[in-house]
């Protein structure tokens, strides 16, 4: 999957992303499609967990069944609308380990600082599983990569509910090694740099302060 693009197309992650971009829906029910998709879309990212096989009696039988191998995962959210796609990842993995990368784009020149930075021990053993709901003009992602590079991770997928192609373009120039999912690529960017036709803010609308 190295340097891959996947597009979750299941017609559940498509129906629920119509109705999340629509203007008219409410905060409360904005945050329950984001779960609920992000649940669908960890389906896709972890389908190719590594497999070992133990030995377990069922009520009839007994016999070897599969089971994950290796390290728990961990779930990196950027700070603050990753925790949206959070909770459903949690949902399917409440065992995972959680870390928190806090990123603002400043409002002029559009690039990432970094407030925060909160994660498990030893990334280099655990697959890594960053979480944003919008790869936009991508300079979170790729900063939020960096950062986890740095601090020892070396196996990494990003994912996010919308892409824009400059952000696609941008995040794979910077870390072609990490693959993307996400459940569409959009038109554009505007002159903001928000996606067009997109969803607005995915902050703002997840947590209802705008």
């Amino acid at each position: 999957m190295t340097g891959t693009v996947t597009i979750v197309d299941h017609p559940l992650v498509q129906h629920k992303l119509t109705l999340m971009r629509d203007v008219n829906t409410p905060t409360a029910e904005f945050r329950r499609l984001l779960r609920e998709i992000s649940l669908l879309l960890g389906y896709e990212v972890m389908r190719d967990l590594a497999l070992d096989h133990k030995t377990i009696m069922t009520p009839l039988a007994e016999m070897s069944a599969p089971i994950l191998s290796g390290k728990k995962l961990c779930f990196v959210s950027i700070l603050r609308a990753g925790n949206g796609l959070l909770d459903g990842l949690l949902d399917l993995v409440p065992s995972a380990r959680v870390g928190h990368i806090g990123l603002y784009r400043d409002p002029k020149t559009l690039v990432a600082v970094e407030y925060y930075f909160k994660m498990p021990e030893d990334l280099a053993d655990r697959l890594v599983i960053v979480v944003d709901p919008m790869l936009a003009t991508a300079n979170s992602a790729v900063a939020a990569v960096e950062r986890l590079k740095e601090a020892g991770a070396s196996q990494l997928k990003f994912v996010c509910l919308l892409a824009a192609p400059e952000g696609v373009e941008r995040f794979r120039a910077d870390h072609p090694d990490v693959p993307i999912y996400t459940a569409a690529v959009d038109d554009r960017l505007n002159d903001h740099g928000y996606i067009v036709p997109g969803l607005g803010d995915a902050g703002d609308r997840l947590f209802g302060t705008k």
